[in-house]
């Protein structure tokens, strides 16, 4: 009962700690974003994340050298850089065209999806809570935005092209999703980060613009690195969290994320920082959020068969 306890306390206290280092970190972004462009900063964020993993690894003597030598890994390895590659910049992207908060609700779709793509190329099912979360996280979005329908309707305000930027950044996660799931066949969840965090390095190396990072200001470069950071802390503590509580658990918890966004940009409006965006949310559209929040939690813990995933951005 002792060692239950205290795996509950470790399990949600390295749970909070990612929904808390998720929240924050599309107020970084957006601050970074003010002065470096979308490709440069996913660069480096999966440079510095590689490199930490890799050194860590390295130390452990588990690099996945010898593990390459399977055919079957490179199946799933190429989709799986290019699925979370394509979610780390389409969500810097969509950001650009949204706010922190709108970014972090939108996002919610992704361990939505994952379950969806589940359902066809696993043959898993949705059980009637998760189809009750499911409504929920729908007609949460539907009240969320209830005030910005005109601009959704309109491609020229930017909102819906962010919005759309940011249901794709889902997709490509879920992609990555599932390619994860069946990597964890051959190798733990840092070695594959490590072989795609360095996948995406190589990738996105063409599309790196350094010299701006000579004339960013230090409040872009500080953000920047946070980012970095916030990779390596947030996917650290959500995989040790997996192996300590229950997955469903878990991701019920780390789905509060947008919850810590908002109160971010609040706390950062009152502190008058000025790189801090402030968020414009009604009643009403923080009562959509808090239904999004919900039905997300729902569809986690109403899993039949929990899988271990890994989230966005």
């Amino acid at each position: 009962m002792q060692q239950n306890s205290r795996n509950w306390k470790l399990g949600f206290g390295l749970a909070l700690t990612t929904a808390v280092f998720w929240g924050i970190l599309p107020i970084a972004l957006k601050v970074a974003l003010s002065e470096l462009d979308a490709w440069t900063i996913t660069w480096c964020r999966f440079a510095g994340a590689a490199l930490i993993v890799g050194t860590w690894l390295g130390v452990r003597g588990e690099l996945p050298a010898a593990q390459l030598r399977n055919k079957k890994i490179w199946r799933w390895l190429l989709p799986g850089c290019l699925g979370l590659t394509g979610n780390y910049v389409l969500y810097s992207l969509g950001l650009r065209y949204t706010s922190p908060a709108v970014t972090q609700i939108v996002m919610q779709i992704a361990p939505l999806l994952l379950l969806v793509f589940g359902m066809f190329i696993f043959h898993e099912r949705f059980s009637r809570l998760q189809w009750l979360g499911f409504a929920v996280l729908v007609g949460g979005l539907a009240i969320f935005f209830n005030r910005r329908l005109p601009e959704l309707l309109n491609p020229a305000a930017g909102l819906s092209f962010g919005i759309l930027l940011l249901v794709c950044s889902s997709i490509s996660w879920a992609t990555y999703g599932v390619s994860q799931k069946q990597l964890l066949r051959y190798l733990d969840s840092a070695q594959i980060l490590f072989l795609v965090y360095t996948g995406a390095t190589l990738i996105l190396l063409p599309t790196a613009t350094f010299g701006a990072l000579f004339h960013a200001h230090r409040a872009a470069l500080l953000a920047l690195l946070f980012g970095v950071v916030n990779t390596v802390v947030a996917y650290g503590a959500f995989a040790m969290a997996l192996e300590v509580w229950e997955v469903s658990r878990v991701s019920s918890v780390a789905a509060a994320a947008p919850l810590f966004t908002v109160v971010g940009s609040m706390l950062g409006v009152r502190a008058a920082l000025s790189w801090v965006t402030p968020e414009t949310l009604s009643a009403l559209s923080l009562t959509g959020a808090f239904f999004v929040i919900a039905g997300s939690m729902v569809c986690a813990l109403g899993s039949p068969r929990a899988t271990r995933s890994i989230r966005a951005s």
